[in-house]
């Protein structure tokens, strides 16, 4: 894999930024049998397919490295992977803040697709998250389904109209949403599953721990799912709100992708 760390000036946050790159290179280092970049599994001429990795409420661009061996995971698979920073953001444009939802839904793929040899097809574009990062995982599914092939989730914060997050929010909710509901809006997933095409809707993964504070809020999802025959493949596993979990989810992740021709 190469790994870049890439800072940029993103114009919709009117600021720089920064997000970690992983791209396929053809390699074979000691212990490794590297995915080679142009023959690799999924691979096109128009570039590798591409996982769009996001973190969580607490985290940055490099916590799904610092956590986890993702750059192993995706070698093996041959996938690009982009892992952008958002703040606090929910991964929405804050009432009193930066337009996180403009940059990550508009302008990082855009920048993404000019800058780096991926794929832009439907059938190679895929995202994923956990907590705050599985919200904006199945967000950018359920509102952009015509651009990604799956979607996963892993202990997501998937009912926001009902989010609490105690002590730990701070100025959280006056900051990104000052008042505005939630419930019928863009960020309400459960409500979405009920307004979308369920055949327009990517393939959908969710994972949580049983004993996660979250479990509720997927299981919401999960009925909700099954109410309006949206395609959801999920399960709730001992575990809670923790790396070791999130670890062995990315991999099973990686593992159900449609990537082609593998």
């Amino acid at each position: 894999m190469i790994r870049m760390r890439v800072d940029f000036f993103a114009e919709s946050l009117g600021m720089g930024t920064s997000m970690v790159v992983l791209m396929p290179q053809a390699a074979s280092g000691i212990g490794m049998e590297g995915a080679d970049a142009t023959n690799g599994p999924g691979t096109t001429a128009d570039g590798v397919p591409v996982l769009y990795l996001l973190h969580g409420l607490s985290d940055d661009c490099t916590i799904w490295e610092r956590r986890t061996s993702i750059e192993r995971y995706a070698t093996e698979k041959g996938i690009a992977v982009v892992m952008p920073e958002v703040r606090r953001s929910f991964y929405c444009d804050e009432a009193v803040g930066e337009k996180y939802w403009t940059y990550v839904s508009e302008e990082l793929p855009e920048l993404v697709a000019r800058t780096f040899h991926v794929s832009t097809a439907r059938e190679d574009t895929f995202v994923a998250g956990l907590s705050m990062g599985g919200f904006g995982a199945f967000k950018l599914a359920l509102n952009h389904p015509d651009r990604f092939a799956a979607a996963a989730s892993l202990s997501g914060a998937l009912d926001l109209p009902r989010l609490d997050l105690g002590d730990s929010s701070g100025h959280l909710f006056e900051r990104v949403w000052n008042g505005r509901p939630r419930t019928g809006t863009a960020d309400d997933l459960v409500g979405l599953l009920g307004a979308v095409d369920p055949s327009s809707v990517p393939a959908l993964f969710l994972d949580c721990g049983t004993e996660d504070f979250l479990a509720a809020d997927n299981r919401r999802f999960i009925d909700a799912a099954e109410q309006h025959s949206v395609d959801l493949t999920s399960r709730l596993r001992p575990g809670d709100h923790a790396w070791e979990f999130w670890d062995q989810s990315i991999q099973d992740v990686l593992d159900w992708l449609p990537i082609r021709g593998r």
